[in-house]
Order: C-alpha cells, then sequence, then structure tokens
C-alpha cells in the first residue's frame, strides 16, 4: 500500500501575481506619498493660512469686546450686553463690507490659488458678478459667493489651528532633535552650579501633562527620539489637516450648485447660438459658391443657346447650340446633387427611419470595416438623433483620415434617460482636439444638450471616443 501523494500546491497565474505586485505597490505609495515633496507643500500651505487665525470674524468679534470694554469701563468689570451688540455690528459691519465690494471673492480667489498650487487642488471660480441696469458691477450684499467667502472665513479658524498643531510637530520635532547638540554648546558650567531642567516640549504636552524635562547629556537623547518621532508622524498630520482644508475650499469657494447649472446653461446657450451661426455662414457659402454658381452658369448657357437658335426656323450652328444645352444639362444636375448634399448636412432624410438604419448607413459607406452594434430601448428625440448621427460621421470620417487603422467599431446603447456612442479604432492614436481633428467641434455641439465627450488615446492606440447625450435635449 502506497503513501497517499500530496498534490502540489498551484503557483497563481501570472495575472494573478501581476495584480499582487501592482496592489504592493499601491500600499508603499500610499504609505510614502506623505513623505514625499508634497508634503513640504503641505507644510508651506499651514504656513501660509496661519494669519487666519487672527484675520477671522471670531478673532476679530472678541478684539471688539474687548476694545469696548476698555474704552466703556476701563476693563473693571465684565463686558456688558452693549459691548457685545457693539461687537455684533462692527463684525456684521465689516462682513457686509467684505461682501459688497470685491474684497471677499479676492480672498477667495487667493485661497483657490494657493490651494491649486501647493495642494494641487483645483476649485473653478464662481460666475461672475452681473452687471445691473446702472451698469454697475459690484457683487452687493446679496453676493452669494462673497458669503460663502465669509463662511469659509468662520470654518477657517478650526482648520488653521489644526494647521498649527501640524506646523508645531515640525518646528518641535526639528527643536527636540537638535537637543544633544544644544546640550553640549550651551549647557557648559563650571562645577558645582546646578541648572534647572530643560522642558522638552511634545504635542501631548499642548493637551495636558505630556511635557517632559532632562537634566543629564543622556536624558537629551530621549528628547531627541521625541523629536524623531515628531517628524515621522508630522507628514501624517499635515496631510489630514491639509486634505480638511481643501475639503472646505471645495465645498465653499467654488460656484455654487445653482449658479454653476445657470452658469452651463449660459455656456451652453452661447455655444447654441454661435453653433447655429455658423451653419447659417456655412449654408450660406456653400449656396454661393456651390449651387448659386452652377445655376448662373445654366441660365447663361440656356441664353447663349437661345441666341444660336435666333428667330427663324433654321438654326445656324445646331452643334454649338446642343453643346450648349449639354453644358447647361450637366449644370442642372451638378446643382441638384450639390443641393441634395446641403439638405442631408441639414437633416439626413434616412433619420426619418430612425437612428439604426441611418448609422448602418454610414458604416456601410466607411472607407474603413465597421464593427456595428445597436442597443436603443427607447428612441431618442429627433434633435439628439441628429446630433448622435453628425457625431458618428465626424468620428468615423477623423478615423478614416488620421487614424490608419484597420477595424472601427461603432457601439450605441441606451442607459437610463442617457444615449452613449462610442468609436474605437486599432489606429496609432494621439487623437488630440487641439490639433484641428474636429473634436473641439463636436465637444461643443454636444455640450449644446448638456452631453459630455470623452477622449481615450494614448499614443500607439488604441483610440476610444465616447459621447453621451440626453435622450430629451
Amino acid at each position: 500500500m502506497g503513501l497517499p501523494v500530496r498534490a502540489p500546491s498551484a503557483a497563481p497565474p501570472p495575472d494573478d501575481r501581476r495584480q499582487g505586485r501592482r496592489s504592493w505597490r499601491g500600499d508603499r505609495a500610499a504609505a510614502v506619498a506623505p513623505l514625499r515633496k508634497r508634503a513640504g507643500r503641505e507644510l508651506v500651505f499651514c504656513v501660509a493660512g496661519l494669519p487666519f487665525i487672527v484675520l477671522n470674524p471670531v478673532a476679530l468679534f472678541v478684539v471688539a469686546v474687548d476694545l469696548s470694554w476698555f474704552v466703556s469701563n476701563g476693563g473693571r468689570d465684565n463686558p456688558t450686553p452693549t459691548d457685545l451688540a457693539i461687537a455684533v455690528v462692527s463684525v456684521g459691519s465689516l462682513a457686509v463690507l467684505l461682501v459688497s465690494t470685491t474684497a471677499a471673492r479676492r480672498l477667495g480667489a487667493l485661497h483657490r490659488m494657493l490651494a491649486a498650487r501647493l495642494l494641487g487642488v483645483r476649485v473653478a471660480a464662481p460666475p461672475p458678478v452681473r452687471a445691473s441696469h446702472a451698469g454697475r458691477t459690484w457683487p452687493g450684499s446679496r453676493d452669494g459667493a462673497g458669503w460663502r467667502v465669509v463662511g469659509y472665513l468662520l470654518a477657517k479658524l478650526p482648520a488653521s489651528l489644526i494647521e498649527l498643531y501640524a506646523v508645531f510637530f515640525w518646528i518641535g520635532g526639528l527643536v527636540n532633535l537638535s537637543y544633544p547638540l544644544l546640550w553640549g554648546a550651551f549647557r557648559n558650567h563650571p562645577p558645582g552650579v546646578r541648572l534647572d531642567p530643560v522642558p522638552v516640549f511634545t504635542p501631548f504636552g499642548l493637551f495636558g501633562d505630556g511635557t517632559f524635562r532632562v537634566a543629564t547629556l543622556g536624558g537629551t537623547f530621549a528628547a531627541a527620539a521625541a523629536g524623531a518621532a515628531m517628524l515621522l508622524a508630522a507628514p501624517w498630520v499635515t496631510r489630514a489637516a491639509t486634505s480638511a482644508d481643501a475639503w472646505l475650499i471645495r465645498g465653499l469657494l467654488g460656484p455654487g450648485p445653482l449658479a454653476q447649472r445657470v452658469h452651463e446653461l449660459e455656456l451652453s446657450r452661447a455655444s447654441a447660438v454661435d453653433d447655429s451661426a455658423a451653419l447659417l455662414r456655412r449654408l450660406e457659402r456653400d449656396l454661393h459658391d456651390g449651387a448659386q454658381i452652377r445655376l448662373a452658369t445654366l441660365a447663361m448657357n440656356l441664353g447663349m443657346a437661345r441666341r444660336k437658335l435666333g428667330d427663324g426656323d433654321e438654326v445656324a450652328d445646331a452643334a454649338a447650340v446642343r453643346e450648349l444645352v449639354d453644358a447647361a444639362l450637366r449644370n442642372a444636375k451638378d446643382a441638384l446633387g450639390e443641393l441634395r448634399a446641403l439638405t442631408r448636412g441639414i437633416h439626413p432624410p434616412v433619420l426619418d427611419t430612425g437612428l439604426p438604419d441611418a448609422l448602418a448607413s454610414l458604416a456601410a459607406d466607411s472607407a474603413i470595416p465597421v464593427e456595428l452594434e445597436i442597443g436603443i430601448p427607447v428612441r431618442p428625440t429627433p434633435a439628439i438623433e441628429s446630433i448622435a448621427y453628425f457625431c458618428a460621421a465626424e468620428l468615423l470620417a477623423n478615423a478614416a483620415k488620421h487614424s490608419f487603422a484597420n477595424t472601427i467599431a461603432l457601439r450605441v446603447t441606451g442607459g437610463p434617460g442617457v444615449l452613449r456612442l462610442s468609436v474605437a479604432d486599432d489606429g496609432t492614436g494621439g487623437a488630440d482636439p487641439n490639433r484641428g481633428t474636429g473634436l473641439s467641434g463636436l465637444a461643443q455641439r454636444v455640450a449644446v444638450v448638456d452631453g459630455t465627450l470623452h477622449i481615450a488615446s494614448p499614443p500607439g492606440g488604441p483610440t476610444t471616443i465616447t459621447v453621451e447625450l440626453p435622450l430629451r435635449a
């Protein structure tokens, strides 16, 4: 009877091993992230925010109470309700003054600039102030963006205290770490002279009895160990403090939801007007340079043929007349073809039967083989179908011109209130809307109906461009 044989454990597949390595690298990157150069920028951000501990509505209120109290009774008794009322009116008037002028918005712009340059947190500015009927462009006391800046300054006080605590980690850690050197430099004294122990401040000393004292050179190494621990923890504390401040900046110094929506609608309206004006100019140019010239040539040829025919029954030069009539016939056919092309550019007749048939005709006419996949549970409105059709036509044309692809995949799917159209190719990639490939124009056309355009086209390919449109404009 043989011994049982244990099957060897199967090695993890290569994909699992690669996934494990990526996970380990990600954990290591997350662990050392606060220790990189960004920690220095975050420390500078904390230092830059320290003046707002004093320039704060709460701190100004306390100063106003103390001044009124000192002026009224010389600081002998407790502040009276009158002193509190004077402080409230003073700080409130200052807040109204900040909001009524551009000072509050400038303070918000300063904080957004610091967050962008030092933390990499970019927050869009609130919409500009609307000019009144009298031409006044000051925000006024009803400026919501200005009052959000005042709210940020109020919330900045506890955030600034946390940032001050983070700065103390750096400064206190460096001072404690230098205690062994400072001891030898400044504690040399004659024998028999007894000096007081030196206090060592730790972060816990700010909240209670977390301070200890050293009286010997050996004790300074305990202070140095505390300083090293503080320096190791300082980047993490700084990261927590700046993250809280960045959260406040995103929530209070950016555009409000209603104002942002109004601003987006204004941009969409302006884009729609510009798109309509550009379409009218293009139609006028095409009619003037194409069909109008051909119709004028047609009229001229017919006029010349009429003169060749004369008034009698006999034709002097029948061959010349026949040639002029043939030229007029060709011009008439060309003019009809250009007019049909113009009408298809305005609204393709194939869209009357639905978007799937229109996209199928585009795929059939493409110079590169197209794999078509369409799944639309609910038919969009005609305006959305038209935009989706022209987006697909432009993307297929761009792929044929620039991608050097072998195949193109055109997929259209529908979701809850969303029509999603994607064009993917196996070409060279590198699609850039700033290089005049028509993508910037597509983005503007899509934005008119609150749609979005996403481009994934790394150098070397592949390229996937996705257009998301609402089912109803």
